[in-house]
């Protein structure tokens, strides 16, 4: 695709995605809220009208495998076909009348929790081929502000619907928009990639990556330094920011040995071995399951400190979403010019300092600090997946989605109920632990993007090779400054977020 028509693409699939986000974001919100509603309407057991909740979050813990999966399959089409059937599972919520029935809601919330989190590794693996590397945190950061505007109206439509006719209206309405993100998906416009043609099986794939690559001896004399260079950037195509298959063959000989033909363990192996990508998720981790530690704290604050009904919480979670579109606007300006580490650590601190003020016994601060949470949560978030799009080799982006979205959001699964054990001697313990937390992670991180700011510096210094403005951290999966490395292997820029555009695409 020409330079110009791919700007064009650019455009058309920053806009795709965003829309994605909002129609799947709208039906699976309103499902949400209806599901719970529904099983309380036929059972009469709030108990087990909260099951629907753990249905949904249940097959997060199986982000490996499904990530393995979308590492084997074409990633369009396992996205549109996913899609189409779980509306199809949708409809079935058309069946329930009574209810011994039940258990029909309850299967199909964790079809759709499953068919969320296969979506999920294999959007994040899909959206490197369809934007340069430059767009991804502004785009992430774009859909994360519609998925949060539209909890702002999508719980009242599907509580609106449920009480007007009952669930059979938002199970349509779901099916509905499950059905069009799928269409929406297929104009998507992904460049080819020349690695994995669409004419090979995956064993003629995997033959390809066994046989040795030799990659020609590069020119060290004094009059060819530059042209060493320069080779060592043109094998790298476009200036891809991920490894290269020497990054990658232990990974897979790991993946090889522990998880069959599947290779499920290279996801946390790939991610454990750099450090950029490990802090970034961890700071997530935990920022995400320091969220679920302070529910409890939350609704004691409310009701014992603010003396308001616990329907104040619906005021807490609007100033939250208003503070998450504020924060999805800016965030991809800041992972350009400060790199994912700095970015999920000034988030991290957000979170902590709004988290914090809560124990201050005054409304207007607890709406305030809300809005300060809503912005520091999703920076963390953002900057771990467009981490891990941006730095992670195209062969392993599958496990390595499934397997940072399961370190990223199963820890909350265990904060949740030890903040609501934390709340019993003292009901602001749990804010104050999740703040000094939070504070330690993301002084963690930027003590590491400033170690890898300087051995930038060094190797700058050494080999000449320009540093970028981002963290830097990323720089260990560089070759030598005058090693042209491997035939394929990659050069990133020196810092994250400010990569150059990837020159290859996910099957589609």
């Amino acid at each position: 695709m020409r330079p110009e028509r791919w700007r064009g693409a650019e455009k058309r699939n920053t806009l795709l995605f965003v829309g994605i986000s909002l129609i799947s974001g709208f039906g699976g919100t309103a499902l949400n809220v209806a599901a719970g509603v529904w099983v309380l309407d036929l059972s009469g057991s709030s108990s087990l009208a909260a099951l629907t909740g753990l249905c949904l979050f249940a097959p997060t813990l199986l982000g490996p495998a499904l990530g393995a999966l979308v590492d084997r399959l074409p990633r369009r089409r396992l996205i549109v076909w996913t899609h189409l059937l779980t509306a199809v599972a949708v409809l079935s919520l058309l069946a329930v009348r009574t209810d011994a029935q039940v258990w029909l809601v309850y299967a199909v919330m964790v079809g759709y929790g499953t068919s969320l989190v296969l979506v999920d590794a294999a959007e994040n693996a899909l959206l490197p081929a369809a934007l340069p590397a430059a767009a991804l945190g502004g785009v992430n950061g774009l859909r994360t502000s519609a998925q949060e505007g539209v909890k702002l109206v999508a719980p009242l439509v599907g509580a609106g619907l449920f009480a007007w006719q009952g669930g059979y209206p938002v199970a349509a309405l779901t099916a509905a928009a499950l059905a069009l993100a799928a269409g929406l998906y297929t104009l998507l416009r992904i460049r080819p990639q020349p690695d994995r043609p669409a004419g090979r099986s995956p064993v003629a794939r995997r033959q390809a990556e066994r046989r040795p690559q030799h990659p020609p001896a590069p020119d060290r004399s004094e009059g060819n330094r530059h042209t060493s260079a320069d080779h060592g950037r043109a094998s790298a195509g476009a200036g891809c920011p991920t490894a290269g298959p020497s990054e990658t063959e232990p990974i897979e000989r790991a993946g090889r040995k522990w998880g069959g033909r599947l290779r499920i363990p290279a996801g946390f192996a790939f991610l454990w071995r750099h450090p950029e990508l490990r802090t970034s998720v961890l700071i997530g981790s935990v920022t995400i399951a320091m969220s679920g530690l302070t529910t409890a704290a939350v609704y004691a604050v409310i009701t014992e400190d603010l003396h308001q009904p616990a329907e104040f919480i619906g005021v807490l979670s609007s100033g939250q979403g208003a503070g998450s579109l504020l924060g999805g606007l800016i965030v991809g300006r800041l992972l350009r010019t400060r790199g994912s580490l700095v970015v999920g650590a000034l988030g991290a601190a957000l979170f902590a300092l709004g988290t914090l003020g809560r124990v201050v016994p005054w409304s207007p601060a607890a709406v305030a600090c809300s809005v300060v949470v809503g912005v520091g949560l999703p920076w963390t978030l953002v900057a771990a997946v467009t981490a891990v799009q941006s730095r992670t080799p195209e062969a392993l982006l599958g496990r390595v989605s499934g397997s940072a979205n399961t370190l990223l959001f199963a820890p909350v699964a265990i904060a949740t109920p030890v903040g609501a054990a934390l709340v019993l001697p003292e009901h602001r313990l749990p804010l104050v632990v999740a703040a000094v937390l939070c504070l330690g992670v993301g002084l963690v991180a930027l003590r590491s993007a400033r170690a890898a700011g300087q051995q930038t510096g060094q190797r700058t210094g050494l080999g000449g090779v320009e540093a970028g403005s981002g963290s830097g951290a990323s720089q260990s999966l560089d070759p030598p400054p005058d090693d042209p490395g491997p035939v394929g292997r990659t050069r990133p820029d020196a810092g994250a977020g400010t990569a150059p555009e990837r020159d290859v695409a996910t099957r589609s």
